[in-house]
């Protein structure tokens, strides 16, 4: 199992990175150069919401500069806005706007069309089914590791 384990986490760094390979690919194709495929992946994490900064580094596991400064990008490009939060003045909040949610629908629906090639074959969806449970877990107590075994 240990061995198992350890190629499991070591193959989800992998198939990250190279998920950020198709999605460079993908925004070649639709001769978009104006965001990097690690900010076009934060924009599917702000959806059609109004977040904060931190919950984005939360939800994405971004570093805070990091984040920050591709939201500053972004909203240089023209696919967010960012304004400072109406409650907390010290709080900066991020909203798609109309080329953010574009782009958002074009991720979407490539996502869907490589998606579309395992469906038709049940065992496959059934592995990935399977597979997004076991990875659910892993966060889980990798979460609850940090939580409550590191203190």
């Amino acid at each position: 199992m240990s061995n198992a384990y350890v190629q499991l986490t070591r193959m989800i760094e992998r198939l990250h990175r190279r998920f950020l390979d198709v999605l460079r690919f993908e925004l070649e194709r639709l001769s978009i150069d104006d965001i990097s495929a690690p900010q076009a992946l934060m924009l599917t994490k702000i959806d059609d919401r109004d977040v904060s900064v931190r919950d984005i580094v939360e939800r994405g596991y971004y570093l805070g500069s990091n984040a920050s400064y591709n939201i500053r990008q972004m909203a240089q490009a023209g696919y967010v806005i960012q304004e400072r939060s109406s409650h907390d003045r010290r709080s900066m909040r991020v909203r798609l706007i109309e080329k953010g949610k574009e782009l958002c629908v074009k991720i979407g629906e490539f996502e869907d069309s490589h998606s579309k090639t395992l469906r038709g074959d049940p065992s496959a969806m059934s592995e990935i089914e399977s597979s997004t449970e076991t990875l659910r877990r892993i966060g889980r107590t990798w979460s609850d590791y940090l939580s409550y075994q590191a203190l």
